[in-house]
């Protein structure tokens, strides 16, 4: 699933196409991918004017005239943007990208009065576009927690954060989308390497240097992640048509088995969670 660096790197490159076009039609090939009455959608979103595009977690809200038209890749979700003959899309790979569109998992087709077109592709069917009023979109946004890059995550709000969740895991928290948004496995691990702290450890047992440490370590790797547009995984890519190389940049995601870049020790999977876990037994204590 893309995290926070995937999806920011989607909303900068499809704001820089997308804002100021009126959309011209509607196509619902899939009635799940939406929230609302098929009709009722469509008469939402006609002649309906993109004002902005941006991200909250791992959303991405379009600002309309009226309304916020929302999307949510989740596994397998992926956005392609067709402007004359020139494909852009970001999300999940489907094979031929780009190519015999509307194909077998386009779900939704906005049509443009420029005679551009995003389509929403999804193989596994969990994305979904929704259409909120402020309010509502105010509701759902309201439950989950402070952005990660934010300059208010300080130490002593981080540590406020963590003092309500004493007892849990650190991992398990900081994958805990009502308390921090937009973080995922991948830089859940990468940065608690970064930080040295092994993913098993009871929040109560970090030490304030510990926490302060964990913080910079989660800016570092997002920010970085941000610059290199994300990771390779699942055959994730950018929207410019691009695999993200972050990957060359993962110390411990994905390495199960391997030997650690920083000891040569052999780094670990583990469940946390119900989540596949990876760390070094010796960097990480």
């Amino acid at each position: 699933m893309p995290e926070l660096p995937e999806v920011e790197t989607i909303v900068n490159d499809l704001a820089k196409k997308i804002i100021g076009k009126t959309i011209k039609k509607i196509e619902i090939v899939d009635n799940k991918t939406i929230n609302i009455q098929p009709n009722l959608f469509i008469k939402l979103l006609n002649n309906e004017k993109v004002v902005s595009v941006k991200r909250r977690a791992k959303l991405i809200i379009m600002k309309l005239r009226r309304d916020y038209l929302t999307i949510h890749l989740k596994m397998t979700g992926q956005l392609v943007f067709v402007d004359k003959k020139k494909v852009i899309a970001g999300g999940h790979t489907i094979k031929n990208i780009g190519k015999d569109l509307p194909n077998k998992y386009s779900r939704l087709i906005i049509e443009f009065k420029d005679k551009s077109c995003l389509y929403f592709n999804d193989q596994r069917r969990f994305g979904w576009v929704k259409l909120f009023k402020e309010q509502e979109l105010k509701c759902i946004l309201d439950k989950l927690g402070i952005e990660p890059l934010d300059k208010e995550f300080d130490f002593f709000k981080f540590k406020l954060i963590l003092k309500h969740k004493k007892r849990s895991t650190i991992k398990q928290t900081l994958l805990d989308q009502k308390i921090i948004a937009g973080i995922g496995n991948i830089y859940t691990d990468e940065s608690l390497f970064e930080a040295g702290i092994n993913p098993s450890r009871r929040v109560d047992s970090l030490k304030d240097a510990e926490i302060k440490k964990l913080l910079q370590a989660i800016r570092k790797k997002l920010k970085l992640a941000i610059k290199y547009r994300g990771t390779i995984f699942n055959n994730y890519i950018d929207t410019k048509g691009d695999k993200g190389n972050f990957s060359r940049f993962l110390k411990v995601y994905g390495r199960a088995g391997e030997r650690c870049k920083k000891c040569g020790s052999i780094i670990l999977k583990i469940k946390l969670g119900g989540r596949g876990t990876h760390y070094c037994p010796k960097c990480q204590k």
